[in-house]
Formats: C-alpha cells, sequence, structure tokens
C-alpha cells in the first residue's frame, strides 16, 4: 500500500509483521573480490554465505505467509490421488476458472511439456517476448520463436504503462505468412521479464485473443507474475476493477494456463491447467515421462498445499502490490539519484540500463555481466545480468547483441526492507560516479546452451582490482 507522507512523498508501506527472521551475512570488500572472480563474474555461481542482499531472482525467493506455512502441515504424501491435489485443484478453479489441472514441478518444467506437446519441427511460437527457458524448449523441439512486441517497448526511457503489450498488426501478418496450422500457440508472458518486467494491458490480450480465436491458434497464458501484471491493470488501466476481476476476466480468454508458482503463488512448484479437454489429453502422457504422478508432477505435497494458499492470497491487493510498490519505490529513488534505470517500473525488479551505466564498454565485451560483477563487488548485493550474455551465440558462433542490456536487481516480496533499498540505491550510486574504472569480460568456459547459469569469465584489464582499490579509499577495508 502507497502512504502519503506529510511532506508530499509517497512511500510503501509493509503490510505485514516479520515473525521470523534470518541473519545476513556483509563480507569485507577484498573478500568480495576474491569471491566474484572465483565465480569466474557469473553471480549464479556465487555462494549464498557470501551475499548480504540477494536480488538475483524473486523464483522460490519470496516470504511465505504464516498461512501458507500452516497449510504445508496438512500435507498429504500420498503419491497417487493425494488430497493435497485436489486442494489445489480447487484453488484453481476458484480463482483462475480453469477444471484441468496438471502440476509440474516448476515453470520450465510447464514449458518443456508443452513444447513437447505442441511444437513440432519447423513450428513457429508467437511471444510478446520470450524468455530464456520458454525459447531454449521450443528451439530444442525444432520451433522458432518470433517476438512481436510493439514499437518503443525496448526504450529504456519511457511513459508507456503497458510496453509488454504485443503487435497486433504484425500478429495478423506473421499467422497469414507462416499459416495457422504451422503457429503452435501464441504466448503472452505476464510480465515480460526480459526488457524489465513490463506488463500487458487487459485490452491488448482481449485484442491478442480475437485474433488467435479468427485463427484457430492457442493462446497460451504465462501467469508466473498473473498478480504482478493485474496490479499494474488495476493501477494503469481499470482501477474500477479488483485484481480476482482482473484476472477472472484475462483467464477467460486463455486456452492453456501455465505458471511458475515461485512468483505470484510464493511457492516452490508450477502449474498448467485449461478448460479444454483435447489439450489436457495431449499433455497428460507426458507428465508422469518427465515429472511425476499427474497429482504431484514433481512436487513435494507441501508445496502443493503452499500453492493453493498463495493462489488465493495473490488476489489480495496488498500482497499483489508488496513487490511491485517496492520496485517502484527502488526505481523511484534511483532516477532522483540520476541513475539510468528501466521506466516505468514494472514487476518483479528494478532494472538498470547498462548500456548507460557503462558507456565505454561495448555490447560483446557483456556491458551486463560487468555491472552485475561490478554491483556485487561494491556491495555484496547479488543481481543478474540480462543481456548478451543471456542471449546464446548464433548458428555460427557469433554472439548475438541483446535487444536490450540489463542488470536485474530484483525485490522478492516482502523480504527486504527500505533500508536494504537505500543501501542498495548508496552503493549503485558511488558505483556510477567510478563507472569508468569497470571494463568488460570475456569468456573462459562457455556452455554450448543458456550460458548464463554456468559460465565463467575474466575481468579484462583487471578492473576489477582498481575499482576494489577506490572503494577502499572511500570506505575502508570493512565495508
Amino acid at each position: 500500500m502507497q502512504i502519503k507522507l506529510s511532506n508530499g512523498k509517497s512511500i510503501p508501506m509493509e503490510m505485514h509483521k516479520i515473525k521470523i527472521v534470518q541473519q545476513t551475512n556483509l563480507p569485507p570488500v577484498e573478500a568480495r573480490q576474491r569471491c566474484i572472480k572465483e565465480a569466474g563474474y557469473n553471480t549464479f555461481l556465487l555462494r549464498t554465505r557470501d551475499i548480504f542482499l540477494d536480488m538475483l531472482t524473486d523464483s522460490g525467493t519470496n516470504a511465505m505467509s504464516d498461512n501458507q506455512l500452516a497449510a504445508m502441515m496438512q500435507a498429504d504424501d500420498a503419491y497417487a490421488g493425494c488430497e493435497s491435489f485436489y486442494r489445489l485443484q480447487s484453488a484453481v478453479e476458484d480463482v483462475l476458472g480453469f477444471k484441468y489441472l496438471l502440476p509440474a514441478h516448476q515453470g520450465r518444467a510447464a514449458e518443456h511439456l508443452l513444447a513437447k506437446a505442441f511444437v513440432k519441427p519447423g513450428d513457429v511460437v508467437i511471444m510478446n517476448y520470450h524468455f530464456t527457458t520458454s525459447k531454449a524448449h521450443v528451439d530444442l523441439a525444432g520451433g522458432k520463436v518470433l517476438e512481436l512486441y510493439k514499437p518503443g517497448a525496448m526504450q529504456t526511457v519511457s511513459d508507456d504503462p503497458f510496453k509488454g503489450n504485443m503487435d497486433l498488426d504484425k500478429l495478423e501478418e506473421a499467422i497469414r505468412t507462416y499459416g495457422a496450422e504451422k503457429v503452435s500457440y501464441v504466448r503472452m508472458e505476464a510480465t515480460t521479464n526480459l526488457i524489465g518486467g513490463q506488463p500487458f494491458s487487459l485490452e491488448n490480450l482481449l485484442a491478442v485473443k480475437k485474433i488467435t480465436a479468427k485463427h484457430g491458434v492457442p493462446l497460451v497464458f504465462d501467469g508466473s507474475l498473473i498478480s504482478e501484471n493485474a496490479f499494474f491493470i488495476h493501477e494503469r488501466e481499470h482501477p474500477e476493477m479488483s485484481i480476482s476481476e482482473i484476472i477472472s476476466e484475462m483467464m477467460s480468454v486463455v486456452d492453456i494456463f501455465y505458471m511458475s508458482a515461485r512468483k505470484s503463488a510464493a511457492a516452490r512448484g508450477g502449474l498448467i491447467a485449461t478448460n479444454q479437454k483435447a489439450f489436457f489429453d495431449q499433455i497428460l502422457p507426458w507428465v508422469p515421462v518427465y515429472e511425476g504422478f499427474s497429482t504431484y508432477g514433481g512436487m513435494s505435497s507441501r508445496e502443493i498445499e503452499a500453492i493453493a494458499v498463495g493462489l488465493r492470497e495473490m488476489t489480495d491487493l496488498n500482497v499483489a502490490g508488496s513487490g511491485a510498490e517496492f520496485v517502484e519505490f527502488f526505481v523511484r529513488r534511483l532516477v532522483e539519484e540520476g541513475l539510468p534505470v528501466v521506466t516505468p517500473a514494472g514487476g518483479l525488479a528494478c532494472h538498470l540500463d547498462a548500456l548507460r551505466f557503462l558507456p565505454d564498454v561495448p555490447q560483446l565485451d557483456f556491458t551486463s555481466g560487468a555491472l552485475s560483477a561490478a554491483i556485487y563487488l561494491v556491495s555484496g548485493v547479488r543481481g543478474m545480468e540480462r543481456g548478451t550474455v543471456s542471449t546464446d551465440r548464433d548458428e555460427n558462433g557469433n554472439n548475438v547483441p541483446a535487444g536490450v542490456e540489463l542488470v536485474r536487481m530484483a525485490v522478492p516480496r516482502r523480504l527486504y526492507t527500505m533500508s536494504h533499498i537505500e543501501y542498495t540505491v548508496d552503493r549503485l550510486k558511488w558505483l556510477y560516479e567510478h563507472r569508468d574504472l569497470v571494463k568488460g569480460l570475456r569468456f573462459v568456459e562457455e556452455p554450448p546452451v543458456l550460458r548464463f547459469f554456468f559460465g565463467k569469465m575474466e575481468a579484462i584489464d583487471n578492473w576489477d582490482l582498481k575499482l576494489m582499490e577506490a572503494f577502499i579509499d572511500d570506505f575502508g577495508v570493512n565495508c
């Protein structure tokens, strides 16, 4: 909830109380330099004991509610037909309106099942923007991803409230060009992770449905951040509608829904849901092959219980806005300090514009990767590269510059406080003032796919040592 102060400013008010705490650790800067070097300047390969604030992702890192934790204690651990599944099925039907449910252990497992069931070699899958794993599964199935984002989606500085909208004219043209029979499905991602967590509007989703229905193409909805997208629709498009009403309206036009429950539902698992038995029957045989029996789908029954509660809780306005309002505060503070960030604020994270933050670091020297490593070095805060490192090489082995070069500073829901945000803003401001010390990176170990997970790099000209020395001059060795 946004609360207006007597000085006219507003702050996000935490509409919860903290009952359990976890100790944090801030290693000194010399230790951080050793850690990031040993990790190959890849923040994924840092150990959590060496991290102060973990803003790598909001996936599975959100604070769970007391009701979720209580529900986990009533879990039914039966291999088949467990009652926990039926409680989840009831929540899916009540909140999302879908009759048929297929559990999966997380969102990318659901993407794998969809690709296995629907994508054939030579097919295309149309998206408002891709996510790394959504594209990888389509590619591995022999398909091709078409990103039909609207003009302006890649502009990091903007006042467009719905940069996640799909370009409707391009959608019509693509279906005519490839033929409806070659379009496996159209996927709408709420919110578009790789371009700054930007939402799409309800109006755009309804218009996309009209086009897909006319051509007989399934509409697939990635709802990993469904409550955040609904929150933005409430704030920016339909303030007269509740979060629950917006979710119901969106789901009324969706053929297949899937999600990583690790985000909006604040539990570790995933699912696929539909009202069309033909789609259910097409996916069902693959669930036991890759996930487990159809009533647990590779998840612990305790997580199934937590998801059921999380789905219901995410329709509360204060829960749906708990992450988005903190992200907005984070973005606003960085804008006040003159730092380059993606605007407007989106869901899941504050995104730094690496090309404006480090204008002297060429994109093919992995600007975002260098910036994420530098941020950890000066703060102990772990962010995540979302740029060219996250884009695999083309078929000729060439690096492919990303459409945008970002560092994601995720804000898990109900986890951090404003003092954590203010500390991070301060260290980012200091780094921006010393940005000329940061150079690029080059690979020394590179996996063939999704290289951002396990790839290792080295710092060009040992810039990390020079940055550390400047930091010690200003703060000392123990900060």
